[in-house]
């Protein structure tokens, strides 16, 4: 194998030549202005001086550009400095340097290119250290995943998560469930979506931590959407309760009745399979013809633990066959429950749900017990989520890293005010 002739750059003089580039520029174009300006005498240099600061003074444009490329080129100088200090060189002494920047309302984001002999985990273990070399919050590193030589850096130096995230205006708007829907902002400052259509979700975290917040925010989606069916059973019987009016199906703390529930459940789900073999389909879509079903159960203690043990072992095996087997047929199992573990939420049914929200937990294995073993050590765990900020959770999407985010605050109020929408959508008023 050829060596390469190409010289190694040194580190230091990297991070000085980028972090520099503008002021080096700035200074060869001063000089050169200097030099021309002699040829009007002494004064030319002060004059020609004068009207460019002038200038600069008199565009507010062009004075905020010139700050926000000081201060990124600035910041990425320190940056090049704090990877270099936490080690992040190869055998050539070379370190990751950035490519593109861009600026957030919490920070920035930068493509990082790594060097030879440096890989994502290199830098994604050095994260907190790096975080503590910049003086920020947290620095979150991302692969890209088209290209393994360039990682994604966010540099996150304040706090997106409000206390209150205001829930969206919603009067005389319809919802259209299959599509795309927003749930909240990230704590880099990007909104978050979530397509529910053929995915399942999880919901778990201390009482007080926004459960109740985040399960209303789904119903009110699902109920926005007059096409969608909504099945309710919840094992606190007054949690759901100010949906009741618009579920086909409402089911309280009776386990024998949300056996029936999910069964009768079951018996639909084969229909649609039985009719989507009839017309040569593997899953329901929108032109099909069928609404998505939406199936929220609040309290899953409840009927995984309390109660007699045939029907325990009854509903634990109906909503492992619903979840596991409902996704193609339209139906969507939102759970909830305020005591995460592993007697609660198995390990076999916990997988079966594509997405999973951690809100507040008390511990780790509780945080993992919904996110998934080994999050809690790698840095994702619920227990460091502020316990006064309500409707903050991580959701993990399809295996993806976890996101920490916050949800729109729901009052009673908000609650009252969207059924009483839903309700004119759905045309339940005229019956």
């Amino acid at each position: 194998m050829t060596k390469s002739s190409t010289p190694s750059r040194h580190p230091w003089t990297t991070s000085v030549v980028w972090g520099w580039r503008l002021e080096l520029q700035l200074g060869l174009t001063t000089a050169f202005v200097m030099t021309c300006s002699l040829n009007f005498g002494p004064g030319g240099p002060l004059a020609i001086g004068t009207f460019m600061a002038v200038a600069l003074w008199r565009s507010p444009q062009l004075r905020r550009t010139f700050e926000i490329t000081t201060q990124r080129n600035h910041l990425i100088q320190c940056l090049h400095f704090t990877m270099l200090h936490c080690g992040l060189v190869n055998g050539l002494g070379q370190i990751p340097t950035v490519t593109k920047s861009e600026t957030l309302t919490v920070g920035s984001r930068h493509l990082v290119r790594l060097p030879v002999g440096i890989h994502f985990d290199a830098v994604d273990v050095k994260a907190g250290a790096l975080a503590a070399g910049l003086g920020i919050r947290s620095v979150r590193v991302s692969p890209v995943r088209s290209n393994a030589q360039f990682v994604e850096l966010t540099l996150i130096s304040s706090n997106p998560l409000p206390a209150v995230l205001p829930m969206p205006k919603l009067v005389g708007t319809r919802c259209n469930l299959w599509a795309p829907q927003a749930l909240g902002i990230a704590d880099d400052g990007r909104a978050v979506s979530i397509q529910l259509p053929e995915h399942n979700l999880l919901i778990g975290g201390e009482p007080g931590s926004g459960k109740s917040v985040a399960l209303s925010y789904f119903l009110t989606l699902a109920s926005m959407d007059p096409s969608v069916t909504i099945a309710l059973l919840d094992g606190k019987q007054v949690e759901l309760a100010a949906w009741k009016s618009l579920a086909d199906l409402f089911v309280g703390p009776d386990q024998g009745e949300a056996v029936k529930a999910l069964q009768y459940l079951e018996g639909l789900m084969d229909t649609r399979y039985d009719l989507l073999l009839a017309e040569g389909k593997r899953k329901i879509e929108p032109s099909s013809g069928f609404g998505l079903h939406v199936v929220v159960i609040d309290e899953l203690a409840f009927y995984l633990r309390g109660g007699k043990k045939d029907f325990r072992e009854a509903f634990a095996e109906s909503l492992r066959d619903l979840v596991a087997r409902g996704r193609a047929a339209g139906i969507i199992v939102i759970a909830a429950t305020q005591k995460p573990s592993h007697e609660v939420v198995p390990t076999w049914i916990r997988d079966l749900f594509a997405y999973r929200l951690a809100m507040r937990c008390t511990s780790n294995d509780a945080s993992d017990t919904i996110l998934g073993s080994g999050w809690a050590q790698r840095g994702f765990s619920a227990t460091s989520i502020d316990p006064a900020n309500r409707g903050v959770g991580y959701l993990l999407a399809e295996g993806n890293t976890p996101v920490l985010m916050k949800l729109p605050s729901m009052s009673d109020h908000d609650v009252r005010e969207v059924v009483t929408q839903a309700r004119i959508i759905r045309g339940l008023n005229e019956r």
